[in-house]
């Protein structure tokens, strides 16, 4: 049995109008809670934001979504629908992945599609091969899923359950870079189902092979794009909210929290004194812990993923050859990795994430015009060029990158630029990102699970904290869960780990009835 709050939860608080906290907004409002959600921003969304920069409109946070089930569960809590709200457009493919010797491949969600991707490819035996990673993955996925991520922890020995055998004889122990090996041969192959867990913060020779679940979010679940952008998302759960009851109070900041013994009783913002029940803290770890005066003691120290360069770039012209995701891998591989989690020096060989957005939706930039993201992955602040030598070193970087990009095929990027913003681990520290990265507290095994920085603030008995530095961590999906488990230790009324869920969402969601752009 799972701890929650003790005492009186009849109203809650909720600091943070991001995915999180509007998840767990949604949450605690299917359970008869009276919820205020009080956000510094003007409107919702935190990281997953939005901007205008001369008629382009820019998300500011992710750009990637998959698994919308989880996402429709917040929906559901208050009787909505995700898909009455937001129309979601699967990405077919998913990704391209680009190589420094000039092939490429399309990533396909479909089996039978990506098989025979695989196989012009590569060959007849790695299309095999994929076939039995796919069957891998999808068996990784339901172990972990239902004790390991839609779960909450009290102690290390909570994983002591038949499903940590399971896991184990799966192989999700042992390195995510050598497991991929055992079904795939082709090195270019193993790149597109490992590179993901450098988002996660480690290196794919280093990281667990459990990590491969998020593989199995992209490459076999799908990836899905909303209309109007990525912000559509909070902006809908923002709306259904509110529809529900929810007190949203946009512009406001939380200075301080006001308490009674372990018990918060108001949250203190710039426009006055919110009397609560119980509290939801969702913002990045130093500003939770500056509110909660204290920090926990661990035995050593936060680790946290590498950050990233991102260059949103307004265009008059596109290239054919980009998809919706494409991925430009240079021609190092492992180097890379050290890189950025070791040395804590800019990528020699750089491999890009390059989204173009407007080739779902058109109407995010002015007619005739073209919107790119290009996302460099850089060393974070403790380990690589401190916030203040990239007021400098930015224009710097974004100018080697562009040049690396047009050596690469897109000629006359740079050129075609008329509207640009480029956000640095500068502007992610001045937003209160730790150690200047969006991507929080690394997924190594001793900030995995039980171990990872919990929800349940020990020394305070009514607060709850959900986001990416807390359980179950880094991404959309797993984001979305943190809110609904944060919910679920204020109700008891979540569902408890080891239960069946629902299936993923269907590959084609049903058309919106009302589009929230």
């Amino acid at each position: 049995m799972t701890r929650t709050v003790p005492g009186r939860t009849r109203h809650v608080v909720v600091v943070g109008a991001g995915l999180a906290g509007l998840s767990a907004a949604l949450h605690l409002l299917g359970a008869g809670r009276n919820v205020t959600v009080v956000e510094r921003d003007d409107g919702p969304g935190g990281r997953a934001g939005r901007q205008d920069l001369g008629g382009y409109r820019i998300d500011t946070g992710p750009t990637v979504l998959t698994m919308p089930d989880l996402a429709d569960e917040a929906f559901a809590a208050v009787g909505d629908s995700l898909y009455r709200r937001v129309e979601l457009i699967p990405l077919h493919p998913a990704y391209r992945a680009e190589f420094a010797d000039g092939s490429a491949l399309d990533v396909h969600t479909d089996a039978d599609a990506m098989a025979a991707e695989v196989e012009r490819f590569a060959g007849a035996a790695e299309a095999d091969g994929y076939r039995r990673m796919r069957d891998w993955l999808g068996r990784l996925y339901r172990v972990q899923m239902r004790r390991f991520i839609d779960a909450d922890f009290d102690s290390p020995l909570d994983l002591l359950t038949p499903d940590l055998a399971r896991l184990a004889a799966l192989g999700g122990f042992g390195r995510l870079d050598a497991r991929i090996g055992r079904f795939l041969t082709d090195e270019r192959l193993r790149r597109v189902f490992s590179f993901q867990s450098l988002y996660a913060g480690v290196a794919p020779a280093r990281a667990l092979a459990a990590y491969a679940v998020i593989a199995y979010m992209d490459t076999v679940a799908g990836v899905y794009f909303p209309r109007g952008g990525m912000h559509a998302l909070p902006r809908a759960m923002a709306d259904a909210a509110s529809d529900a009851g929810a007190d949203l109070r946009y512009g406001h900041t939380v200075t301080r929290l006001e308490r009674v013994g372990q018990r918060i009783t108001s949250v203190v913002t710039d426009h006055g004194r919110i009397p609560c029940d119980a509290v939801v803290l969702t913002p990045d770890l130093p500003a939770v812990h500056r509110l909660l005066g204290r920090r926990p003691r661990r035995p050593l120290p936060l680790r946290h993923a590498p950050s990233a360069v991102v260059l949103h770039a307004g265009t008059d012209r596109t290239w054919s050859r980009l998809a919706h995701h494409t991925l430009s891998f240079g021609a190092a591989w492992h180097s890379t990795f050290d890189e950025l989690t070791r040395a804590g020096r800019l990528m020699s060989d750089p491999s890009l994430l390059i989204t173009r957005p407007t080739a779902t939706d058109p109407t995010l930039a002015p007619p005739g015009r073209h919107l790119h993201y290009i996302l460099a992955p850089c060393p974070n602040t403790d380990i690589g060029p401190s916030a203040a030598e990239w007021t400098d070193l930015g224009p710097r970087y974004r100018d080697s990158v562009l040049r690396v990009l047009e050596q690469r095929g897109l000629d006359g990027l740079a050129a075609a630029i008329e509207r640009e913003c480029l956000v640095t681990p500068a502007d992610w520290h001045a937003q209160g990102h730790a150690a200047g990265t969006p991507f929080s507290v690394a997924h190594t095994f001793t900030q995995t699970g039980p171990f990872r920085p919990r929800n349940l603030v020990r020394g305070t008995e009514n607060a709850v904290l959900a986001g990416c530095g807390t359980t179950p961590g880094v991404g959309v999906p797993t984001v979305l869960l943190s809110g609904k488990r944060a919910a679920a230790r204020i109700t008891g009324t979540g569902q408890p780990a080891g239960t069946r869920r629902r299936t993923p969402a269907p590959t084609r969601p049903a058309p919106a009835e009302e589009t929230h752009r």
